[in-house]
């Protein structure tokens, strides 16, 4: 058992020392560091009932992410860090940004609920160093179901966000 010389004291930890914590790995295609934390048990469509991530992001370069969509709705939470920016683009052809961070009273979001079919990418809030954030869904995340986004069709799409869709887009 733990005494309290190892209680938090409210300073930030470091993002390689959360990444290493955790066990943290590149996540594919989309970006940033993460782990699996739960698998529900597989429905008859071979679909989890639901699962749960951690992730990691940095603003080093190139460390977002990256615009995608899934068939389900998808719930992110922040958890240390800076803000995390979301860019939302909806089927209908709005976008809008939603802010997850601490400071729930001056409009940032612990929790945001992401509708299934929305493009979604996301980076760390302008001036901020690092985000640790997870995410919740409902059936659970499968690879089939990760659409991952084209710049050019995205900017076609959605052309008054062409600037954040080039910065959150990889080949």
């Amino acid at each position: 058992m733990r005494d309290d010389t190892s209680r938090y004291d409210g300073t930030s930890p470091d993002p390689e020392a959360l990444a290493a914590f955790y066990g943290l790995e590149p996540l594919p295609a989309e970006g940033g560091r993460f782990r699996s934390t739960w698998t529900g048990p597989q429905r008859p469509d071979g679909r989890p009932e639901g699962t749960a991530i951690i992730v990691l992001l940095t603003d080093a370069p190139d460390d977002f992410s990256a615009l995608h969509r899934l068939p389900t709705d998808e719930v992110w939470h922040h958890y240390l860090g800076d803000p995390l920016t979301l860019l939302l683009l909806a089927e209908d052809g709005t976008s809008r940004t939603v802010v997850l961070g601490p400071d729930v009273l001056g409009g940032q979001h612990v929790q945001f609920t992401v509708p299934a079919g929305t493009w979604m990418g996301a980076e760390v809030a302008p001036g901020g160093a690092w985000t640790l954030f997870g995410t919740t869904m409902a059936p659970g995340f499968t690879f089939d179901g990760y659409e991952h986004g084209d710049a050019a069709a995205l900017t076609a799409r959605y052309p008054q966000e062409a600037a954040r869709i080039a910065a959150l887009t990889r080949p």
